[in-house]
């Protein structure tokens, strides 16, 4: 098992990264502060904890599927990623599509985090690609079925 180092910010102990249920996929992050998210704005939301991810993993940030669904808030870069070498407080960009504002109240779910493994990858130069199916097509160059 990959252990991963979280860090509490002073008075955030309550604000540590967790999942509900233990088949669930993605931890849980939570505001460390009371916050209004204005209509059409994105916002940096602090969640409270630094962590110190292993080299060659990233943590995912990804939007709440409820909050995209009943309250038109979305994250502005989804999903974000932290870096292995990143050791600043998380923060998570939210952005309100709604047409109200939404308050965020401090202890709120605000989004997922899912740790991932990096593949290990080597890009080579190349003068020329195989055939495919697609090609060169680009978006909706395959239509609708």
């Amino acid at each position: 098992m990959t252990e991963i180092k979280i860090c509490t910010l002073e008075n955030c102990s309550d604000l540590f990264p967790g999942k509900a249920h233990c088949d669930d996929a993605a931890y849980d992050l939570r505001a460390r502060t009371d916050m209004v998210l204005r209509p059409g704005k994105s916002t940096l939301v602090p969640a409270g904890f630094k962590m110190e991810l292993p080299v060659g993993y990233e943590a995912q940030i990804r939007p709440r599927s409820g909050l995209a669904l009943k309250n038109d808030i979305m994250l502005t870069n989804s999903p974000g990623t932290i870096d292995a070498g990143y050791r600043g407080e998380v923060g998570v960009i939210m952005f309100n599509a709604g047409q109200q504002d939404f308050t965020i109240s401090r202890g709120d779910r605000i989004a997922q985090m899912v740790i991932m493994k990096l593949p290990e990858v080597s890009l080579i130069p190349a003068a020329e690609l195989s055939d495919s199916g697609r090609g060169a097509g680009g978006f909706g160059s395959t239509g609708k079925k």
